[in-house]
């Protein structure tokens, strides 16, 4: 993410790309980071919504990372939220019950 808003900064310099609010994905994603008993961390919450912006536009997502990096906690936080979205009705069509297959 990084690279690429320096990459956008080099090509647009002085143009300022307007942060998404993901308000109720972030309040949903923290929600359920609680409800595991986990401690919320920002840089957790912000893995989980890159992950979620990902799958929105790729068909197949695999991640990748050293033993204990948090990515079968990352998948499953998502999952969660994704699932409390739907249930709690917030209109958005990507939000709906999800199910993971592990290979």
């Amino acid at each position: 993410v990084a690279l690429f808003k320096a990459i956008l900064s080099d090509l647009f310099p002085g143009v300022e790309l307007p942060e998404h609010d993901y308000g109720q994905l972030r309040e949903a994603i923290v929600c359920c980071i609680e409800a595991k008993g986990l401690q919320v961390e920002d840089v957790q919450v912000r893995k989980i919504i890159q992950l979620y912006e990902t799958m929105v536009v790729r068909h197949g997502v695999m991640l990748v990372g050293p033993t204990g990096g948090g990515k079968t906690t990352c998948y499953e936080i998502l999952q969660d939220t994704l699932i409390k979205l739907h249930e709690d009705g917030v209109e958005n069509a990507d939000y709906k019950p999800t199910h993971t297959y592990v290979l």
